[in-house]
């Protein structure tokens, strides 16, 4: 009997205002596509633990920071504890950059700076119009931030769900849904593997185009609808255009007027209007410091207009920056060619690479922060 070949593959692709996904259609840019895998698999995990915390403030971009703000008081279990302690881990994380943004964050000096970078680390080339319409719509305090705490001693306990297959059969519902807040994204299907994934969203995370993709690529498996619930906060990455449109859109239940998603009512993707509150969106600054500090894959070089983190890793380094404790589930691990793709996939298939997002680097970075202790990631079931 052939045995079946579930070893990961990589594609380039395109992301383009019809959303679509494709394969590179010449055998040369597969053949470049393979051989920068290869050369990324050189490396050790030995070499990059060596590295991985090395400075670059040289080479970094002036992003946002709140000059005004300091870093909030964070009871003793906080992981926040754990970075001061840690030279590496402090020449890492910074608690300054604005993690989302709204409308007190859109100010002429905002403006003026984030026009050097391209979405969605920044607003060049962008219409002024709508940068500021979006982000005037959120006007409620609670856009401004996840959550706010009841003291300052509250431990706030985050568990982040990405949707990779060692979670089938994991049995880790309860323990999910044993935290204060729970991050979901994409096609995240709860209906038939609550066991294993909980059954609470507290905030769902996507791009606009992730949606929609998941919605059509996941109907089959199960994924029909986005979470539903007036408690649910939605967290837009604001990855092109089209995604301020969409958030204007949603707020002023309204149809999407321009773009690919004319037409559109955000009533139709989310089941109802959820009101103005439910609505986040991430800083292009906090997008531009996490890529630079923790995910700068060499792609960003060889695909700069293509390449940026997964949506699973933004939720994930998001929540590292509000949070203090957190659980990582149905993330990529090092065991992952022994999982499905998904938990909810019917029969087993490979874990498929592209190339705008550096799945294998995000890998080394979850391995690298439970080690130290800054987050706990679940990594199967011990044999």
């Amino acid at each position: 009997m052939k045995s079946t070949d579930y070893s990961p593959r990589i594609y380039c692709v395109q992301r383009s205002r019809n959303t679509k996904l494709w394969r590179c259609g010449s055998i040369v840019a597969v053949c470049v596509c393979f051989v920068y895998w290869n050369v990324l698999g050189l490396m050790s995990s030995e070499d990059w633990s060596t590295t991985f915390f090395r400075a670059t403030l040289e080479t970094e971009v002036n992003w946002i920071v709140n000059d005004a703000a300091e870093e909030e008081a964070v009871p003793a279990c906080s992981l926040r504890n754990t970075i001061k302690k840690e030279d590496t881990l402090k020449r890492k994380f910074s608690f300054l950059v604005p993690v989302l943004q709204w409308r007190d964050s859109f100010i002429n000096s905002h403006w003026q700076k984030l026009q050097n970078e391209p979405l969605p680390y920044g607003w060049k080339d962008q219409p002024f119009y709508e940068i500021g319409k979006t982000l005037s719509l959120l006007s409620h305090p609670a856009n401004s931030h996840l959550f706010e705490r009841k003291t300052s001693e509250t431990c706030v306990r985050c568990a982040v769900v990405g949707n990779g297959g060692i979670l089938n059969g994991s049995r880790q519902g309860k323990n999910i849904d044993s935290h204060d807040y729970v991050f979901r994204v994409n096609g995240a299907i709860i209906q038939g593997f609550e066991d294993d994934v909980g059954t609470k969203t507290s905030f769902y995370g996507f791009t606009t185009n992730s949606l929609k993709n998941s919605l059509i690529g996941y109907n089959q498996d199960g994924f029909d609808k986005v979470p539903r619930d007036p408690g649910i906060g939605y967290i837009f990455i604001p990855a092109e255009t089209r995604d301020y449109v969409m958030l204007a859109a949603a707020i002023q239940g309204v149809s999407v007027p321009s773009g690919p998603d004319k037409g559109d009512r955000a009533s139709e993707l989310f089941g109802y209007n959820p009101e103005t509150h439910q609505f986040k969106m991430i800083h292009p600054s906090f997008i531009q410091y996490v890529t630079q500090r923790f995910l700068k894959s060499p792609r960003l070089e060889q695909y700069r207009d293509l390449y940026m983190p997964t949506t699973g890793a933004l939720m994930l380094l998001v929540a590292l920056h509000t949070c203090d404790q957190v659980s990582a589930y149905g993330f990529m691990t090092e065991n992952y060619k022994d999982f499905s793709d998904h938990y909810y996939d019917k029969v087993m298939k490979p874990l498929v690479l592209y190339a705008n997002h550096d799945m294998e680097m995000e890998q080394r970075l979850w391995k690298q922060l439970h080690s130290q202790k800054v987050l706990w990631l679940y990594q199967g079931q011990k044999k």
